[in-house]
């Protein structure tokens, strides 16, 4: 414990990461005091994916690999780490913005017929996570952003597996949010246009970090 306070002291750029305490508050918030969604998003790609449980589990796995990786580069690579904070910090924050003012949702839920455990758990995220404030996603543009810095980073910029491994796993959990219809490809297109732009930013040479 004491260890752990001493290496906080003289690594004080971990502390940027406690902005996601604040995102998490705005986020429930907005939740809860949101207006009803005045924009219904629909593709009529949306309608040639068929609903499918079994991508929760791809979907789910958002849930470890965002703060895997997250505290990976906290603990051995500072830039690629904070570059990281501002892909993530700052495309969520102006994702509450963009729900906020522009308040946005789907019709894509159907009834589940299928009677297993991912049926149960898809209808567990829906009951916990109504089908508002989707666009741009969040799960996508976080996601697209571990893959982004995990291409320049110093760790994996030579390795073609971690590479692989990072796209494979990008894209199922993507693709994850499309068969569980818990996102439009309309959302999947501005989550990851959201993370680029802040990627092309975070990598600018006019953009320096010296916490």
């Amino acid at each position: 414990m004491i260890h752990g306070i001493n290496w906080v002291k003289t690594h004080r750029y971990c502390l940027v990461g406690l902005y996601l305490f604040v995102f998490l508050i705005g986020f429930f918030l907005l939740e809860r005091f949101a207006p009803e969604p005045r924009y219904i998003l629909h593709s009529v790609i949306d309608d040639w994916i068929p609903f499918c449980e079994w991508f929760v589990i791809p979907y789910f796995l958002w849930y470890a690999w965002v703060p895997v990786f997250l505290i990976f580069f906290m603990v051995t690579d500072k830039e690629a780490y904070l570059k990281l904070c501002f892909i993530l910090f700052t495309g969520a924050t102006l994702c509450l913005v963009i729900y906020a003012v522009w308040p946005n949702g789907l019709e894509l839920r159907r009834e589940i017929e299928a009677d297993n455990f991912c049926a149960d758990v898809v209808r567990f995220v829906r009951s916990i996570d109504p089908a508002c404030n989707v666009c741009p996603s969040i799960h996508v543009s976080s996601t697209a952003a571990i893959h982004l810095v995990i291409r320049r980073s110093k760790a994996f910029r030579d390795s073609r597996r971690m590479k692989g491994l990072s796209w494979a796993v990008t894209i199922a959990i993507c693709i994850s949010t499309l068969f569980i219809k818990q996102h439009s490809v309309i959302d999947v297109f501005w989550g990851w246009v959201l993370s680029y732009v802040l990627y092309r930013a975070a990598y600018s040479k006019h953009i320096y970090y010296k916490i």
